[in-house]
């Protein structure tokens, strides 16, 4: 048998073409473990929404690798020396940087595994890897962990201008259609510099930087916080706290047997050994969505109301506010749908509750983003700039949320 062509061109609906110009990405990218992010829902439940939100996270990896692969030729072009290790070391780590994201990320930290983050779950794939591939990956996790001496390169991956953000603005503002979100990530990208081990941006790419800012502040009302996809993370985060306090009670409910592994087990981020982490690999969207198409049909009223509303779209009523919920309202709300359901108050409780979601376009008190002026200083960008919305932009906004089912409106109403 011949040997395998690993120098590829994939066709990216944002980009154009994307490259594989390297033997050890390409078996990276073959290994199931990345494999499985094409199963891996890039915006969550945000398709419930905008029907068009179906792209995933593999998807995502390879963008974040092309722009990487833009950004190291500007670059070196400006002056930077960066070595082809380093460079290999570069695109693998944001490559990687997402790998460890479960099914419906956020719904699956919250409910199945125990606060384990999904970034946590990425260092641990990635220092598999690494022993797969014979230590080839040590520079990039040094990169990723932040461990590397030259900053700037971990600035590219994690920042508040990194490669995953202008990814993942311009890829989900192009498949859910809010075209607000819209970035240009051409002009940002010819803009990077590095000035004393920082990464920068020149002073005539501000507009561009102002544009991103605004961009990822929309994204996030308009899409990622739209009050619809938050209700049914929600809802799907209940689903599976639901199916876990049953399964650990004694009954069993039909899944794969991944999944029956997690609501079986309490599994915290120190259980995950490498049985459990090939185990969380075979998780996936469709051991979610299987077990939920079945989960509607159980004889428990909580779990199968909850699926119900997942699968046909029919979801508990959300309410956002300025203003704090009082436990009054959310008291009235679970006494009087008790007395509609015959639930306990316990079982009413996953149908009634409130929460807060927040949103910061841009974290002053964490690391700037770099302007470099005429004169080679580096300003903030918010100083730097001449528009007074970005200050507004640096202060958090929060939004208060209060859910319950909509029989409560209709008896409301009847009322």
């Amino acid at each position: 048998m011949g040997e395998i062509n690993k120098l590829k061109i994939l066709n990216d609906p944002i980009y154009g073409f994307i490259t594989i110009t390297n033997p050890l990405v390409y078996d990276l990218i073959q290994h199931p473990y990345f494999q499985r992010l094409r199963r891996i829902s890039q915006m969550g439940m945000s398709y419930l929404v905008y029907p068009g939100a179906h792209h995933t996270r593999f998807h995502h990896a390879l963008g974040c690798m092309h722009i990487m692969q833009k950004t190291i030729q500007v670059l070196k072009f400006k002056g930077t020396e960066i070595s082809e290790e380093e460079e290999t070391a570069l695109n693998i780590a944001i490559l990687l940087h997402d790998i460890g994201h479960g099914p419906f990320s956020h719904a699956m930290e919250h409910s199945i595994a125990e606060s384990v983050h999904h970034e946590a779950i990425s260092l641990l794939f990635m220092n598999r890897l690494n022993d797969i591939f014979d230590g080839k990956l040590t520079l990039a996790i040094k990169i990723f962990k932040g461990e590397y001496h030259r900053h700037f390169m971990l600035q590219l991956i994690s920042s508040q201008l990194d490669m995953d953000r202008m990814d993942y603005l311009k890829r989900d503002s192009f498949y859910s259609g809010v075209a607000e979100g819209n970035i240009n990530s051409e002009r940002l990208i010819q803009m990077f510099d590095v000035k004393d081990d920082m990464l920068v941006i020149e002073e005539k790419g501000i507009y561009s930087v102002e544009k991103f800012l605004v961009a990822r502040r929309l994204m996030y009302w308009q899409a990622y916080l739209h009050k619809t996809s938050v209700a049914a993370e929600l809802i799907m985060t209940k689903i599976l706290k639901r199916a876990k306090e049953l399964t650990q009670s004694g009954i069993t409910l039909p899944a794969s047997e991944p999944l029956q592994f997690f609501m079986k087990n309490k599994v915290t981020l120190d259980d995950f050994n490498d049985d459990v982490l090939n185990k969380f690999s075979y998780l996936d969207d469709f051991d979610i969505v299987s077990a939920v198409k079945s989960w509607q049909f159980n004889d428990d009223f909580v779990l199968s109301e909850l699926s119900k509303m997942i699968i046909n779209r029919d979801l508990l009523k959300i309410r956002m506010r300025s203003e704090k919920v009082s436990k009054g309202e959310v008291s009235d709300l679970l006494e009087r749908f008790v007395k509609i359901s015959g639930l306990t108050e316990k079982e009413a409780e996953y149908f009634v509750f409130k929460g807060k979601i927040k949103n910061q376009a841009y974290n002053k008190t964490g690391e700037p983003i770099h302007i470099l002026k005429k004169d080679r200083t580096i300003e903030d960008v918010v100083e730097a700039s001449d528009q007074l919305n970005l200050k507004a932009l640096s202060k958090p906004v929060t939004k208060y949320y209060l859910c319950f089912p909509k029989v409560l409106l209709e008896q409301a109403a009847f009322n």
